[in-house]
């Protein structure tokens, strides 16, 4: 069975109002989760509103009950790795075990520059990352005082405390296609890969690679969950759906790793993306204020998930 999430775009004018909307509306409508992203703003203007991350999770952890959510993803160029291992793990307790942390290098140039942080060149991007991924998944798994000597990181005697209610602490998710870099990383310590953006044919390929890799690190292809986010354009009926699209060509979308069409069209492809093997997909819901879009998508979509 395939999970099906939302995903919204925190930068694309999230607000509170809107914010407790969605959430409450993801929840009572049945998905399985919701999830957001870490940005301060969009690549290109205007800039709008865009609720801080960590503050918005931390009151739908205690305003919803069932829902599982978390960052897709926050990058380790904005905070500290232990400052954002402090606020998983206590997230995470105050939801009683329902947040997954997604983590990313980061990529877009305009927040990092408009906000006075370090992008760095691709090399050193991901080097950084690896010690943020390594400092997290110690603190999250060991007791014992860590001192780490880093590139970019150096502790001395750190330790997490309280320590996370959840053995392990908060679900480790590690985005993106990388074959050399990322893949690699979840292999060594992430419980979640996430896809984004690509079709059916190029998450099979990805996936075998992903088990390879798990293998050689004495690991079941089992200990990591494989989702995907990708983009969704989806009509009530076929006249809503060509009103959304506005000459694009939905048989190149889909082609490209988006799903698009009614609700039956939409559960066609989320089965082809079961085949591949996705056991969660995100769907991404641009259009912040369009809760009866979002109800219709439950009703038509889910039943037929089951």
């Amino acid at each position: 069975m395939l999970e099906v999430a939302i995903m919204i775009e925190g930068q694309d004018g999230l607000n509170w109002p809107r914010w407790q909307r969605i959430a409450t509306a993801v929840e009572q409508l049945g998905f399985v989760g919701l999830y957001r992203s870490d940005h301060y703003t969009n690549a290109n203007p205007p800039d709008l509103d865009s609720l801080e991350l960590w503050v918005s999770l931390t009151w739908l952890a205690d305003h919803t009950h069932r829902l599982e959510f978390g960052p897709l993803v926050t990058p380790f160029s904005f905070r500290h790795p232990t400052m954002t291992a402090r606020m998983a793990a206590a997230v995470d307790d105050l939801s009683r075990g329902r947040l997954t942390l997604g983590v990313g290098a980061g990529w877009q140039a305009r927040e990092h520059d408009n906000y006075g942080w370090d992008l760095l060149e691709l090399g050193p991007r991901f080097k950084r990352f690896e010690e943020g991924i390594e400092i997290i998944h110690y603190l999250f798994h060991q007791t014992a005082p860590l001192n780490f000597e880093g590139a970019f990181y150096k502790l001395k005697e750190a330790v997490l405390l309280p320590r996370p209610a959840r053995a392990g602490g908060p679900r480790l998710l590690i985005g993106g296609n990388g074959e050399r870099r990322t893949l690699s990383y979840v292999a060594r310590y992430a419980v979640e890969w996430n896809a984004v953006f690509i079709p059916p044919n190029k998450f099979r390929a990805l996936n075998a690679k992903l088990n390879e890799l798990l293998a050689a690190q004495g690991r079941s292809a089992h200990s990591v969950r494989r989702s995907m986010m990708t983009g969704l354009w989806f009509g009530r009926d076929e006249a809503e759906l060509q009103s959304k699209l506005a000459g694009r060509n939905a048989a190149e979308m889909r082609a490209n790793g988006l799903v698009v069409g009614t609700p039956n069209a939409v559960v066609e492809q989320l089965g082809q993306l079961a085949q591949a093997g996705v056991q969660r997909v995100m769907l991404q819901w641009l259009e912040l204020d369009n809760l009866d879009g979002l109800e219709a998508l439950a009703a038509g979509v889910l039943p037929q998930m089951r």
